[in-house]
């Protein structure tokens, strides 16, 4: 999907949100060296284009975002894009600790895959300081792997404000793939993000990594280790 297509995506997607003030709304776009995904690339190591929409009233919010992708086709379907579709509630459970719930659907138009790449799950997180710890259950089959209903991912990240805009934000998370292929697919991931906002504008660079499976995950048309380490460098525009 170019970034054309994504733009007018995000933009039909906005105008499905119901009439609220400006500031209820919010719209980011952004181009990046990779599309990781849990440490794992979507876009086969290559650039992505994404963009996105979300709504918020008092503590509950909608969400709608897009990027382009590779891995589908790569693995004989038939999808170029990602459409991701949430919604939740949060607050606060003390002065010093808030909560988030919602779910989230990951959709690939005509995936044509079987089973289906499209995967639900529900997410609950607790945030206490800079610190989120976050858990997500699939309600469904995990992006294409069979008989993986109830897979999970345990995240665990914070945001570290330096000052003048800068934030370092570390990160480690594990993905367990439920089904026959839990030994291969189930896997650690880190990263280690150094972010710049100019006003809006926020430029990053991320350590990318997994002790994935090379050959699990790996890609089918160039045999490349998508989940190795590597620096993502990407820039997002807040509007």
């Amino acid at each position: 999907m170019n970034k054309k297509a994504l733009l007018a995506c995000a933009a039909a997607l906005a105008t499905a949100v119901p009439a609220v003030s400006y500031a209820d709304v919010a719209f980011n776009v952004g181009a990046f060296t990779d599309y990781r995904y849990r440490g794992i690339s979507q876009t086969r190591l290559k650039p992505a284009v994404q963009a996105g929409v979300d709504y918020s009233n008092g503590p509950f919010y909608l969400g709608a975002w897009a990027s382009n992708i590779k891995w589908i086709k790569d693995f004989g379907g038939n999808a170029e894009s990602e459409i991701d579709l949430y919604g939740g509630y949060k607050g606060a459970i003390t002065k010093e600790l808030g909560f988030d719930v919602g779910v989230l659907t990951y959709q690939y138009p005509s995936n044509r895959l079987n089973p289906s790449a499209n995967t639900t799950e529900l997410y609950g997180a607790l945030t206490y300081g800079p610190a989120t710890l976050k858990y997500s259950h699939a309600l469904t089959n995990t992006f294409a792997n069979p008989d993986s209903k109830n897979s999970y991912y345990l995240d665990l990240s914070a945001g570290f404000d330096l000052g003048a805009g800068l934030t370092l934000t570390p990160h480690i998370g594990y993905q367990k793939i439920k089904g026959p292929f839990s030994d291969p697919g189930s896997y650690t991931d880190y990263a280690l993000t150094l972010s710049k906002d100019f006003s809006g504008i926020v430029v990053s660079g991320a350590i990318v990594g997994t002790d994935a499976d090379k050959a699990f995950y790996a890609s089918p048309v160039n045999g490349k280790e998508l989940g190795k380490t590597s620096l993502v460098v990407g820039v997002k525009y807040n509007f």
